[in-house]
């Protein structure tokens, strides 16, 4: 079905031969993202040679195959490869149905430009109407196929596909990983066309596995505005070219930017570009000069905008672009639709990291010490001796008060503090100038299932859920003195339990820890507030959807830079590890190594320095991995650790 090209990994080729047949090339040994081959009629993913070296000349029915460079398969433990290139082999003539089903299915996995050879298995009028570029299944593996129809049959071969379901790829290229049921059904429809079987009814979008789904896409954040902060919008644009618009990946990503956030995230985020706006129509890719700035030419839609609301949009583009470029960008030029290509605005680097409002670096890094207080340490990652850096944190707590946990704001002004007992929940400034509050909430619940840690959220709210059974909910404490704790609905919850949160430094996600039917589920929720123009109703999260579908049980996290979460759990049969993860649950993006034992976790959301991750181990207490180094105590009679928020 396809040759892949690309460069050779590491470890004892396994040389197979190809030959075409049906539109096919057959090599040895099982691609990944196939799963196991069971019975009849089960699509092998086996038709797929992988090729280093010189990519070979495909013909109709035939590959002439590269003269020298290795052939071999390649193993789904090696991982994805984005370097494979995978072409596909038009029909042979006198294809079988099946051998045109299969031929099709294995097409559209190719890097072809427009899909133009997996067009070729398709009548002639559903070759012109197919356009699949607008969304992607992803499988969790390959597809089985079976015959429910016979080539006899008066109305042509009827061929069933079928697989599992792990999310989609919307038109706004945001992934949804799948929540209900799971099946994948698809029915293709195969009549006679110039005495030549094709097929007349082709899935409405790309069906790929999970594997082929990271080899040819890549995850993007784009940037919107909530309020007066820049918030990551993580969305999937292919690795090379796309197919349909022949835009490069950047040129997709701007042009994903334009056409606005995900439905998921639009009801809280806006953009700064007019409705409407576009890539000058016959952009395909964009420009840096010598300068480090990139030129983004508009249409004219955008052709009147103010200065002020001009810089915000190039801001958007400059925090979209800056992260799928090698090079130093350090400034963004728009450029108005006439034919000159005049300048609307430009913005710098530093300009925008004003306009983007973006939280401050932490200046301390926090945990509960041996007394049961909050503690904080001085960032110093080039200091082997935190511990005597340790100080304790000046609050109005009497003595003898014990900690159990606790959380500090954005701004490192305050604190909230739960009470050992984990009945009460205190926000406090850092101070010890002032006296003692009252509790912003009380639980009726003791520990375990009383008040969980804390959280602070950009605007200086506290977040925590109450785990007592009988009263369990989320609550938030709004800024400011005296304030008093209100109850937040939470949509999709569905009888569980919240155990733990964490609330994203742009204010807008929330992650939540959910415990149903004995195992605990990562989740996160869009954090909804009043529009501020007569809008009464109070503060919601909604849609929740599952952040770390791939583990069994997940016990702890932290927001991480870039949108991301560092997740502490296990997979199915595994063992306990912290892994990176994307926020929209679609891929792991890297572990920490030697992390099997950690019990809570914290990771700075700073994007602008590197910050050591802090960890807690029952045996070892408080522990960091500095950026490129190794695990390290810190002190072993500390728990709880946190950074601002």
């Amino acid at each position: 079905m396809g040759v892949r090209t690309g460069s050779s990994r590491a470890g004892d080729p396994e040389a197979g031969g190809a030959r075409a047949a049906g539109g096919r090339l057959r090599g040895r040994g099982r691609m990944p993202g196939a799963g196991r081959t069971r019975g009849r009629g089960r699509l092998s993913r086996t038709v797929r040679a992988y090729v280093f070296g010189t990519a070979g000349l495909l013909l109709a029915g035939c590959a002439s195959m590269p003269d020298h460079g290795e052939i071999r398969p390649l193993e789904a433990s090696q991982g994805v490869d984005s370097q494979v290139r995978v072409f596909s082999v038009p029909p042979a003539d006198k294809a079988s149905a099946a051998e045109i089903v299969d031929g099709f299915l294995e097409a559209m996995t190719s890097d072809d430009p427009q899909l133009e050879t997996a067009r070729q298995y398709l009548t002639e009028e559903a070759a012109k109407s197919w356009k699949p570029g607008a969304a992607v299944t992803v499988l969790s593996a390959g597809l089985d196929r079976r015959s429910v129809q016979g080539e006899k049959d008066p109305s042509g071969p009827r061929w069933k596909v079928t697989g599992e379901k792990l999310a989609t790829v919307d038109e706004r290229s945001a992934y949804q990983p799948e929540t209900g049921d799971r099946g994948y059904v698809e029915y293709l429809q195969l009549v006679q066309e110039n005495k030549q079987w094709r097929i007349a009814t082709p899935p409405s979008s790309l069906v790929l596995s999970d594997f082929d789904f990271q080899r040819i896409y890549m995850p993007v954040n784009k940037y919107y505005f909530a309020g007066g902060t820049l918030v990551s919008d993580q969305v999937y644009v292919r690795q090379r070219s796309d197919p349909e618009s022949r835009m490069d990946p950047t040129t997709q990503t701007v042009q994903s930017l334009l056409a606005g956030p995900s439905k998921w995230l639009g009801p809280v985020v806006a953009s700064s570009f007019p409705t409407g706006t576009e890539l000058r129509p016959g952009t395909k890719s964009l420009s840096y000069d010598g300068q480090n700035t990139l030129r983004v030419p508009l249409n004219d839609k955008a052709d009147n905008v103010a200065q002020p609301q001009c810089q915000k949009m190039a801001t958007q583009l400059l925090y979209t672009v800056k992260e799928l470029t090698a090079s130093r960008l350090e400034r963004v030029e728009l450029l108005r639709s006439d034919a000159k290509s005049s300048s609307l605005c430009v913005v710098t680097e530093a300009a925008a990291a004003v306009i983007a409002n973006r939280v401050q670096g932490p200046e301390y890094q926090y945990y509960v010490g041996s007394e049961s207080r909050l503690v904080r340490m001085k960032l110093d990652v080039t200091s082997e001796d935190q511990q005597n850096r340790a100080e304790r944190v000046p609050m109005p707590l009497p003595a003898g008060f014990k900690t159990l946990s606790a959380a500090v704001s954005h701004d490192e002004r305050r604190a909230a503090v739960v009470s050992d007992d984990g009945h009460g929940l205190y926000v406090v400034p850092l101070s010890d100038a002032e006296p003692m509050p009252q509790p912003a909430l009380t639980s009726k619940g003791n520990k375990p299932n009383g008040l969980s840690a804390p959280s602070f959220d950009a605007a200086g709210d506290v977040w925590v859920a109450d785990q007592d059974p009988q009263h369990a909910g989320l609550f938030r404490v709004p800024a400011g003195v005296g304030a008093v704790a209100e109850k937040v609905q939470v949509a999709g919850l569905d009888g569980g339990r919240i155990t733990s949160l964490k609330v994203s430094s742009d204010g807008v996600r929330i992650a939540l820890l959910v415990e149903k039917g004995g195992s605990r589920k990562l989740f996160i929720g869009r954090i909804e507030r009043p529009d501020g123009k007569g809008d009464t109703s109070a503060v919601s999260v909604r849609e929740l959807r599952p952040a770390a579908p791939q583990m069994a049980e997940v016990t702890a996290m932290s927001w991480a830079p870039r949108g991301r979460l560092l997740v502490v759990g296990r997979e199915s049969g595994g063992v306990r590890q912290a892994r990176y993860m994307l926020a929209d649950g679609s891929m792991v993006a890297g572990s920490l190594p030697g992390a099997t034992g950690l019990i809570a976790v914290a990771a700075s959301e700073d994007e602008t320095k590197p910050r050591p991750v802090v960890a807690y181990l029952e045996d070892d207490g408080i522990v960091w991995l500095p950026p490129g180094a190794q695990w390290r105590t810190v002190t072993a009679d500390g728990r709880a650790p946190v950074y601002p928020g």
